[in-house]
């Protein structure tokens, strides 16, 4: 009998032990990229901020961790139906801002009336709510922006992030991944979510972050509201400094990390007609990117910085690009 027992919980134990392990594999998220090609969406301003057109290849350069790399600009890739997570925080201190933001709905209208467009509607304070999922009838999406209830004391930033990186991971080949983010700067009340697994998730995906932050408080991390992408990284090739950078920057600012890390845009607003001319210039950017890629020689595994400049820089011209991608090792 004393035997038995004692296989009985040998065998309990190994099984204990087995499923740990599939749980662990099942939560570990996946990078996998879908192609050799590295996404390099780039915008360029004039002094005015308005957008600059007819670029062509020839006239960028790419660096991968300070080494030049041949550009590719992809002409059809303008076409790209659209999938946006919006996601919109309600807890915390949003309930002061309902006023403000109250006409999203409206300011999307000209995006969601593109049946090719799709969209999907995420609240969260603590906890996350799917208010409407993926969509391409702007019926479905308003009246659950048109009525917000207020929230609980938090603010998840972080796992409303991840949670939005990984529907948007769903989605089929082909169409443009945006990130339309709505919330405070700092993240209050992530449970579920690393920092290094956002940074993962959003590269990976080669989501598009908008910013619409509504916190006074300001990163001194990164600075890509206006003007272009300012390093914070060494040149040399250091994973873990910039492990450490990317985590310094989204606990101060996450919003705005997010944005240079996607070369997306960040913009505070503190009225109502701020946020609605903010949201305009997201509108009118969603198309104006260059959809400039690299395609990485052997590339080391971890994050990479990526640095985009223009090969005439005498024009008072400001750029904003995606500043880091994750490369996965050999299997």
């Amino acid at each position: 009998m004393h035997l038995t027992n004692v296989f009985r919980n040998a065998s309990l134990l190994l099984f204990v032990i087995l499923m740990a392990r599939f749980m662990s594999a099942q939560q570990e998220p996946s990078f996998t990229s879908r192609s050799n090609l590295v996404p390099v969406p780039t915008l360029v301003r004039d002094a005015k901020g308005n957008a600059v057109y007819g670029l062509k290849a020839d006239d960028f350069i790419i660096e991968d961790d300070g080494v030049p790399q041949p550009v590719h600009i992809d002409e059809t890739a303008e076409a790209e139906p659209l999938s946006i997570m919006i996601a919109v925080q309600r807890g915390r201190r949003a309930n002061r801002e309902f006023g403000r933001i109250g006409t999203l709905a409206s300011m999307l209208d000209p995006i969601l009336s593109d049946q090719k467009n799709e969209a999907a509607l995420l609240f969260f304070d603590s906890k996350l709510d799917l208010a409407r999922d993926f969509t391409n009838n702007p019926d479905d999406i308003e009246p659950a922006l048109r009525n917000l209830q207020s929230g609980d004391n938090g603010a998840a930033i972080l796992d409303a992030v991840a949670y939005s990186a990984r529907l948007l991971a769903k989605r089929a080949e082909g169409r443009k991944p945006v990130l339309l983010l709505v919330s405070e700067t700092r993240d209050h009340g992530s449970h579920f979510t690393k920092l290094d697994d956002v940074v993962r998730l959003i590269g990976e995906n080669n989501i598009l972050v908008f910013a619409a932050p509504f916190s006074p408080y300001i990163s001194q991390q990164l600075d890509v509201g206006r003007g272009a992408n300012k390093d914070e990284w060494s040149p040399n090739v250091d994973i873990i400094e910039k492990l450490v950078a990317a985590r310094q920057a989204m606990r101060k600012n996450a919003p705005r990390a997010l944005t240079s890390m996607t070369g997306g845009e960040y913009e505070l607003f503190a009225t109502r007609n701020t946020f609605e001319t903010d949201l305009t210039t997201f509108s009118n950017h969603l198309h104006s990117r260059y959809q400039l890629s690299f395609e990485p020689n052997d590339p080391h595994p971890g994050l990479h910085q990526i640095r985009v400049k223009l090969r005439d820089p005498g024009k008072n011209w400001s750029v904003l690009f995606r500043s880091s991608y994750w490369a996965e090792g050999t299997k």
